[in-house]
């Protein structure tokens, strides 16, 4: 059994990591941090000839945010003795979690088939770019071409500048997510059933997913969704405005914010305004309302107006800086920030997950591990002894 526990919520299931890159270690993380047993299985060093873009610098904070909570397995798949070691594992584990090729799953013999062979109760978690069938299956898939084939680029940036892509792997983090939650799913209704099942997830499904009122729009009502800037397409005001010494974002949508935000700002005759009536005639009038609200705004800082609507019920707020948004008093008083002590020495600083669970929290027990750290630890809870594992390294098999 693992000597540190993130949480008791998940300290039963043991799963496989075999995911690289970001959206399957985004998915472990979350069940590493409430408390599941994650062994993340790599080939040894020079095995992978792309091991430099997601394992070999297991020091930087990307890497380590990505795999804290895990131990480490080397094993190569592509020798007999290490599948065997792999068999071993899959008869005790709850949970496998891959993002290779259809192909090459049948071929390593980590597809749902042959696994349910070994444990009729596995659930194995499949991440693609493309899905697991159809005319893009063996396609490799990217956050940011599966930003651009999910429509995501073409609503992002200034209206006639061109696709602009998200500022960070909304693809790739969103898909993460959906696993973590089919895999919840299915253990849950294993308690019933008794059996596995395979659960899966692509990019582009969940980028498409992620897209949500934008997608909807078009799907329901035909309106094909373009770039509005800082503006939101269907509401107004809402979007980012000027004051006197930065900008600063404003949602004033909905009858209610609207009518606050007209008495906050002392502004009546905005509420008699014809072409003020409703949302969409405010959408409709947008630039003529902006002109009008930033003549006001200009007048007084960002904070002025911030603290004010606020306090009038009408959200509002600054721009911040990635180090500003980590000073916000807010922020801290989350704990979104963590500091974990390394097994290098040293701390690195991890960010929390965003969900708390009053009884059971996640948590971060430690730090990412060295390549092959857990290697002979885990082959022993497994039953091989200090011969068999000898003879593993020698074979090349871990």
């Amino acid at each position: 059994m693992p000597q540190l526990s993130a949480s008791p919520a998940l300290r039963r299931f043991r799963v496989l990591d075999l995911s690289r890159v970001r959206a399957g270690p985004t998915c472990v993380r979350m069940l590493a941090d409430f408390g599941a047993d994650v062994i993340r299985i790599e080939p040894p060093p020079g095995i992978d000839p792309n091991e430099a873009m997601f394992a070999a610098d297991r020091w930087n904070g990307d890497f380590q945010n990505l795999n804290r909570n895990k131990r480490s397995l080397t094993l190569n798949l592509k020798k007999p003795e290490g599948r065997e070691v792999f068999t071993r594992l899959v008869a005790d584990a709850d949970v496998v979690v891959e993002n290779w090729r259809p192909d090459v799953k049948q071929r390593l013999g980590v597809d749902y088939e042959s696994l349910r062979a070994l444990n009729p109760r596995i659930i194995l978690a499949s991440i693609s770019g493309f899905g697991q069938s159809g005319p893009y299956v063996s396609r490799p898939g990217f956050d940011q071409i599966v930003q651009g084939m999910g429509g995501l680029m073409s609503v992002t940036g200034l209206p006639g500048q061109g696709p602009v892509r998200a500022g960070l792997a909304v693809a790739d983090s969103s898909t993460g997510l959906y696993t973590a939650i089919g895999i919840l799913v299915a253990l849950l209704e294993r308690e019933v059933s008794g059996q596995g099942q395979w659960v899966h997830a692509s990019l582009l499904h969940s980028q498409i997913a992620m897209m949500d009122f934008q997608a909807a729009r078009y799907l329901n009502d035909g309106d094909i969704p373009t770039q509005e800037g800082n503006d939101h397409p269907t509401s107004s005001p809402m979007g980012l405005f000027r004051a006197s010494d930065g900008l600063f974002n404003l949602g004033a949508s909905g009858e209610g914010n609207w009518q606050r935000f007209c008495r906050a700002l002392e502004r009546a005759d905005w509420l008699e305004d014809p072409e003020f009536q409703t949302e969409k005639l405010r959408v409709r009038n947008r630039r003529r309302l902006n002109e009008q609200i930033e003549a006001v705004f200009g007048t007084r800082p960002v904070a002025h107006w911030v603290d004010l609507l606020n306090a009038a019920g009408v959200p509002a707020g600054p721009v911040l800086t990635v180090p500003q948004m980590f000073d916000d008093p807010q922020v801290r008083h989350l704990g979104v920030a963590r500091n974990c002590e390394a097994w290098q020495g040293g701390q690195r600083t991890m960010i929390t997950q965003p969900v708390t669970l009053m009884r059971t929290p996640a948590d971060i027990a430690r730090t990412a591990p060295g390549w092959g750290e857990h290697t002979d630890e885990v082959l022993r809870e497994v039953g091989y002894g200090d011969e068999d594992i000898h003879k593993l390294r020698e074979a090349g098999a871990i």
